[in-house]
């Protein structure tokens, strides 16, 4: 079989999930014709028709709320934003209406906001932003960030057979980027199970999406020291996997917390927070954090460079904890 790209992996999910129930339909702007900003949804129209793709306005308020109510009335929507940092104009719809439904009325909410986030592709301050935690913060909201094509095609599948409201953060670095031979079969992946990505005894690296990787190439050069790191992909961060986290660190009894997100605020601090409460007697070290500046992500490519974490970040502080 050959290797499927993450964006390509997406596009199978979410395809296999409209032939295999009639509920599931996409709303958007230009993912009918157009095919998605990303191109996604290209060829979804000719095979599914138009009362399956629904094109919409440039408003993401009018695309959250119609996809609420069809989530109401029994249908799965898979809601598109064409850039996820523009997914605060439907704030009001997600937060106070969307997240709340079951816990007000225990009303199912099966819909999926879905859509590009982050940076590495000199987007700019409007077009590179990663708001996860705008809404792990959120009751009632699950929020995905799966970093392999694996992992995007089996959570998009899990989300949209859901019944809670899900978001679904696909890294736009990642998209023809990463690549990997797909499983036969059904691809679902359970939601709120973080994985291993490299397994380690030294400091354990807890991160997600395309940090992931970054994380990874650090890895490559610190094994040439004798330090071996292991990786968690938490792959989704609400519902967080406190017992990963838990395991991980008792295992290696250092810990470096790394995102993409900016630092404060940012998931690495809740993860902290969770070692803290969990496996503190394991700890051989601090806590370290390595995220993004607290800036907006700039638009210059040798800026981006900087306000990003890179590898380098991850063997300097590898080292220093080493050293402890």
């Amino acid at each position: 079989m050959a290797p499927v790209t993450y964006l390509e992996a997406i596009r199978q999910g979410i395809w296999e999930e409209m032939v295999r129930d009639p509920a599931v339909f996409c709303i958007g702007e230009d993912i009918g014709v157009y095919g998605g900003a990303f191109k996604i949804t290209e060829g979804f129209l000719n095979f599914f028709g138009k009362e399956r793709m629904v094109d919409t306005p440039i408003s993401e308020a009018a695309i959250a709320s119609a996809a609420f109510g069809a989530a109401l009335t029994g249908m799965r929507p898979v809601a598109e934003f064409q850039f996820m940092d523009f997914i605060s104009s439907a704030h009001t719809q997600i937060a106070n209406a969307i997240a709340k439904a079951n816990w007000r009325w225990g009303a199912p909410a099966p819909l999926v906001l879905r859509g590009p986030s982050g940076a590495g592709v000199s987007g700019g301050p409007f077009h590179s932003q990663n708001p996860e935690m705008w809404y792990a913060h959120t009751p009632g909201l699950k929020v995905l960030c799966p970093a392999t094509p694996t992992d995007a095609k089996g959570l998009i599948k899990a989300a949209i057979r859901d019944n809670n409201p899900c978001i679904f953060f696909e890294h736009k670095y990642l998209y023809r980027r990463v690549k990997e031979e797909m499983p036969e079969g059904d691809v679902v992946v359970e939601i709120g199970k973080a994985r291993v990505h490299r397994t380690g005894h030294s400091i354990s690296v807890i991160t997600y999406a395309s940090m992931v990787y970054v994380a990874e190439e650090a890895a490559k050069t610190l094994a040439q020291e004798g330090i071996e790191l292991e990786i968690i992909d938490l792959r989704t961060v609400a519902p967080l996997d406190e017992q990963a986290i838990e395991d991980t660190v008792k295992k290696t009894n250092r810990v470096i917390v790394l995102h993409e997100d900016n630092r404060t605020g940012g998931i690495a601090g809740e993860i902290a927070a969770v070692i803290n409460e969990r496996a503190f007697e394991a700890l051989d070290a601090p806590i370290t954090r390595i995220c993004a500046k607290d800036t907006p992500a700039p638009f210059s490519p040798p800026l981006e460079k900087w306000f990003l974490p890179n590898a380098g970040d991850v063997v300097r502080e590898a080292k220093r904890l080493m050293a402890y």
